[in-house]
């Protein structure tokens, strides 16, 4: 905000204030006779920007990397057990709940939601459910792309333009007797008065959204008053962004005088991102006259592929044609060199220009003045992207039902076996159970971790075998070797202790 010169001996010994754009008071605030002094009203106006809790933060626990060497279950007894169930509870822990063990179940893949095909061919309702299977995988596949579409879009600014009414106002309060104002001459002023809003709300989740203040729309406000009558040094009054302003609904300026006053305000809007306006010259060649940085580099870059200025060796290069060659002042350039270049023909874009005439005529009157301009304003679609991308109600219903889907397929396949036991055990009684038995007995030795067959084993004929007569050797063998090393290591312990 920058300050002017002191007010001459008249404004100065009448109280009235440098050239200063003076916001309007924040709602839930007093203000005095043109002071600066606020005190806060009762009840609560403003509510404060939101506030992020903390979170809790969770831990995943995979387990520490083991030797991944493949071996046999460990025999589980009730001995087994109870012993663990005691050495957990020495150390202070639990043993395992079924809980746990849930939480502990592997990640399901797609795999597991297919139906095999025996029972296909049993039940042929049940391609109906493959073919939406089939369609499934496309529709996640679509889903996933348009996530990815919807996360590359948020990237880039989304701005609708809309109209912006700013009213221009200003009341005339003449002069007072000292006898009708506490003993002190107060001459005739005028209050000038600049506020806005936007307007055509394009749809009800705009409109519940938060509305943006009046300065926020522009990065300065300079209001250029009558030079003849308010002299060199006192006919401006200006505004400035700052890092630390804050947003007000409009601005006041408030003057001693009893004539007409012809004004000029001048509105230098905030673009986000910023913009700038071409050089005459470069902006008939494109086509643009203010736009932002990227914007006028790809219009640039459309003219150069048109116009086929790019060269066919050395295509790092440009040759420019006699437009662009006006423009740069260059006949060849480089693509790395178009930023540097592009800079010199940049400056900031044009104030928007607003002649308004202040009137005095009446006894405190209200006079307003109506101009809409275009603004842009950030799109409200892209805060119902941001909801769709973070929104997990739709994840946790379909991890649901994908869970019911893998269940029910797990039962399927259980009774698929039973069904081909039965079936078997209604053919063939004798071999079905014989096939089971043979099962049951290759499990029992994996549990056990026992070696050989004891059934076969304990009939002599198992001995009668071509390999016995040499396994017999080779057992002797090895004992007498045993032997003659435990004889070696016992002589030589007595050599050393003579």
């Amino acid at each position: 905000m920058s300050t002017k010169k002191l007010l001459k001996n008249s404004m100065a010994a009448n109280n009235f204030p440098q050239n200063q754009l003076r916001p309007y008071p924040q709602p839930g605030y007093q203000t005095g006779n043109y002071g600066m002094q606020q005190r806060p009203m009762s009840g609560n106006f403003m509510s404060g920007p939101g506030q992020v809790m903390p979170g809790r933060s969770m831990s995943m626990n995979y387990g520490a990397g083991k030797d991944k060497t493949l071996s046999r279950p460990p025999t589980a007894t009730p001995s087994a057990m109870q012993q663990q169930q005691q050495h957990s509870l020495r150390r202070g822990t639990s043993a395992p709940s079924q809980d746990s063990r849930i939480k502990q179940k592997k990640k399901r893949k797609i795999a597991d939601k297919v139906i095999p095909e025996k029972i296909r061919e049993l039940v042929p309702e049940s391609n109906a459910y493959m073919e939406l299977l089939a369609f499934e995988r496309k529709l996640d596949a679509t889903i996933m792309r348009k996530r990815l579409d919807i996360q590359e879009a948020l990237k880039r600014p989304h701005k609708v333009k809309r109209k912006l009414r700013i009213y221009i106002s200003n009341t005339f309060t003449p002069a007072k007797p000292a006898e009708l104002n506490n003993g002190q001459d107060a001459p005739a002023s005028w209050e000038l008065r600049v506020e806005g809003k936007l307007i055509d709300e394009p749809s009800a989740e705009a409109a519940k959204a938060p509305k943006r203040k009046f300065s926020s729309f522009f990065k300065s406000l300079v209001i250029e008053l009558d030079k003849e009558l308010y002299g060199p040094d006192n006919h401006l009054v200006e505004w400035h962004r700052t890092p630390t302003t804050q947003e007000t609904d409009g601005f006041q300026v408030k003057r001693p005088g009893d004539q007409n006053v012809k004004c000029m305000v001048l509105l230098m809007l905030d673009y986000q991102p910023p913009q700038f306006k071409l050089d005459s010259r470069l902006a008939r060649v494109l086509g643009v006259h203010t736009n932002s940085r990227p914007v006028i580099i790809e219009h640039l870059w459309q003219y150069i592929k048109t116009h086929r200025l790019q060269d066919e060796h050395e295509r790092e290069y440009i040759n420019l044609d006699d437009s662009l060659k006006h423009c740069f002042e260059v006949s060849r350039m480089k693509f790395a060199e178009v930023p540097q270049r592009l800079h010199s023909l940049l400056s900031p874009p044009d104030p928007i220009v607003i002649s308004h005439l202040i009137t005095v005529e009446g006894q405190e009157t209200k006079k307003t003045s109506c101009y809409d301009i275009e603004v842009e304003v950030d799109d409200s679609i892209k805060s119902q992207m941001n909801n769709f991308l973070l929104s997990t109600t739709s994840q946790n219903d379909l991890a649901q039902l994908d869970n019911k889907i893998h269940e029910t397929v797990e039962t399927i396949n259980q009774l698929k076996t039973s069904r081909e036991f039965l079936l078997g055990f209604s053919k063939d009684p004798q071999e079905s159970i014989n096939n089971w038995l043979i099962s049951q007995t290759k499990d029992l030795k994996v549990i056990t971790d026992t070696v050989g067959n004891p059934e076969e084993e304990r009939r002599a004929e198992f001995y009668y075998q071509p390999w016995s007569q040499e396994a017999v050797c080779r057992y002797f063998y090895n004992k007498i070797q045993q032997k003659r090393a435990e004889l070696e290591q016992a002589l030589g312990i007595r050599s050393s202790n003579q």
